[in-house]
């Protein structure tokens, strides 16, 4: 298998590091993390009419660029770097991919081009109380009611969820078909819809408890059961989470070998001590490792979205499903060791509000609990391969 990227797929990754650079330095994420909002809404919509990011996987007929999964890692990736305040990741994938992934054209035809150019933001709205990413964790009722459809429940940790303009609720419906798990869109400013913005460990990416008092909903069709939907939208969701935390890594990994050039002990740099060299050796392993499992996650998914294009339904590439548990185990706890490691190098500073070391680490540790964890993956991808048994809806 080939695991490098092509030109136009490294000259993307350089075009959105140069526009990082001047539109997301230290200065302003530290700025964006205090307001409500918590981003730019202007330079988000520069991001889709400049240069196009949030329709890179958005076929050219509803605006986007016709792209696949790699090109939204090698974005993820730089956007881990800069640690960019924007909803990417729950606008331009979780959203963006129930949406592609689901069986309704008219949902796609209205909400997509919204979503592509930037003038809208998405968010799947999953998780409840008992912080599960499973079928068994979806509680929230969906009843039908003279043809339409509401909501009454409560969802919680949803990521960008009190500025979101469209929200896909996941829902347990109680008409009796298929496995009773349903996807449904509800607008931002629906009758009975409240939402909370949650105090959070990572200023830098927003979640909120969203509740539901007979909220009317649109219901997406799909191409098989619910969970199958929400499913195959995890999973490709793990992936891109994994190339983000591959960029975080890697920046952080930069900082602490750039500390460690500079600061001098005993009369020294410490970068020439024997102990902190195995910590920085150690540390590099790890992250170019992440990034092989990455690449790897985010090749299997280009490889499902090409069976899918070729006339297949559902989640078609059966490497999908272990290869996304891998990698996001795997770049979890690489991401978190380059942070903690870069903490440890830099000393006494690294552990001061001034110092950007501390972001860095939040969205480690954030990032290692979104979509589960290590510990739940390794169980998923056990129960994947064949060596563990089924313990309910994945």
């Amino acid at each position: 298998m080939d695991f490098a990227f092509s030109e136009e797929q490294e000259e993307l990754g350089r075009t959105v590091r140069a526009f990082l650079a001047d539109t997301s330095p230290e200065i302003e994420v530290r700025r964006l993390m205090e307001t409500p909002e918590g981003f730019d809404r202007a330079l988000w919509r520069r991001m889709g009419s400049e240069l196009g990011l949030q329709g890179l996987a958005v076929p050219e007929e509803y605006g986007g660029a016709g792209c696949g999964p790699v090109e939204v890692g090698v974005v993820m990736e730089e956007m881990g770097r800069a640690l960019l305040c924007a909803p990417f990741l729950s606008s331009a994938v979780l959203a963006t991919t129930t949406l592609l992934r689901s069986a309704d054209e008219d949902a796609r035809k209205r909400l997509l081009p919204g979503l592509a150019s930037g003038e809208l933001v998405g968010t799947l709205a999953l998780t409840e109380d008992s912080a599960r990413w499973d079928a068994a964790g979806v509680q929230l009722i969906a009843r039908e009611s003279n043809g339409s459809w509401l909501l009454t429940g409560h969802k919680m940790f949803v990521l960008d969820g009190a500025t979101a303009d469209v929200i896909l609720t996941v829902a347990r419906t109680d008409d009796g078909i298929g496995d009773g798990i349903g996807v449904f869109w509800v607008d931002a400013e629906a009758a009975g819809l409240t939402r909370e913005p949650l105090p959070t460990m990572d200023p830098t990416r927003r979640q909120a408890r969203l509740g539901y008092h007979d909220v009317p909903a649109t219901r997406l069709r799909t191409h098989a059961d619910g969970w199958g939907l929400v499913g195959e939208v995890l999973d490709r969701a793990a992936v891109a989470l994994a190339a983000e935390q591959v960029g975080v890594a890697s920046r952080a990994l930069d900082m602490a070998v750039d500390h460690a050039k500079v600061r001098h002990q005993f009369g020294r740099p410490i970068g020439s001590f024997q102990a902190v060299k195995h910590l920085l050796a150690d540390v590099l392993l790890e992250v170019e490792s992440a990034r092989a499992a990455a690449h790897y996650g985010l090749l299997a998914a280009e490889n499902a979205e090409n069976a899918g294009n070729a006339g297949n339904a559902g989640n078609d590439d059966p490497a999908l499903p272990a290869v996304a548990s891998l990698a996001k185990a795997f770049c979890s706890e690489a991401c978190l060791q380059a942070t903690e490691e870069n903490i440890q190098v830099h000393g006494g500073i690294g552990f001061t509000w001034e110092h950007p070391a501390h972001l860095y680490l939040k969205r480690a540790k954030t990032s290692q609990l979104l979509f589960g964890d290590p510990a739940y993956h390794r169980e998923l991808l056990a129960r994947r391969i064949g060596m563990g048994t089924d313990k309910g809806a994945a």
